[in-house]
């Protein structure tokens, strides 16, 4: 028998978590300002699938290391608070608008590779679906590891639901201001100090 109340909690904790502001939105974000609906998408698929390593790292057991080791916890973080603001430097060098040919756009196989090592190289996603994922394990329903690559898995679905649904509104509310370069140059600026203030951040955190 299905429980309601159950996964009526369990969709609600997962899309309120992937409603919080964090590394993998705003990168999401960024990359739908800056290069429109198509690569907001791929960065979505490619922060999604960064998830999924997670999950499976988390299901394997994996992700107790860096919840455990300081060294480890230390290594992913500084490796990943340096890629976000080497991203948001990026950024703020663009040139901006879409008038502008002579800068080569973002592939869209270089936004996916972005959004995976966004995600992956972030130690505090690691062990959020470590913590976040044993306390909706059920003892009378199989294999522990089973369930949580299965509740794992359903947290990205919604992730990619939320973050998808982002991209569109967002591309409708920035294709107008894109077109006028001064306006798409201030994007790519706010953008881009918004995601090395989140590197400085991840940098100087302390373990969960």
């Amino acid at each position: 028998m299905v429980d309601l109340s159950f996964w009526l909690l369990f969709f609600s904790a997962a899309l309120a978590l992937n409603l919080s502001p964090g590394p993998d939105l705003l990168y999401v974000l960024s990359r739908t300002l800056s290069g429109g609906r198509r690569l907001g998408l791929v960065s979505t698929l490619g922060v999604c699938t960064g998830a999924l390593v997670h999950v499976a790292a988390a299901a394997l057991g994996l992700s107790a290391i860096l919840a455990t080791s300081a060294a480890a916890f230390a290594v992913v973080k500084y490796v990943g608070a340096a890629y976000l603001i080497y991203i948001g430097f990026q950024a703020l060098r663009s040139t901006g608008g879409v008038r502008i040919e002579a800068r080569a756009p973002v592939s869209a196989w270089r936004a996916f590779r972005q959004g995976v090592l966004v995600d992956v190289l972030n130690p505090k996603a690691a062990i959020f679906f470590m913590a976040f994922l044993p306390q909706f394990v059920r003892p009378d329903h199989g294999a522990v590891a089973l369930q949580l690559f299965i509740l794992g898995v359903l947290v990205v679905l919604v992730a990619i639901i939320v973050e998808c649904t982002l991209v569109l509104l967002a591309t409708r509310a920035s294709q107008a201001l894109r077109s006028h370069q001064a306006v798409g140059r201030w994007l790519d600026r706010v953008m881009g100090s918004l995601l090395v203030g989140l590197g400085v951040r991840l940098g100087l955190s302390e373990r969960l």
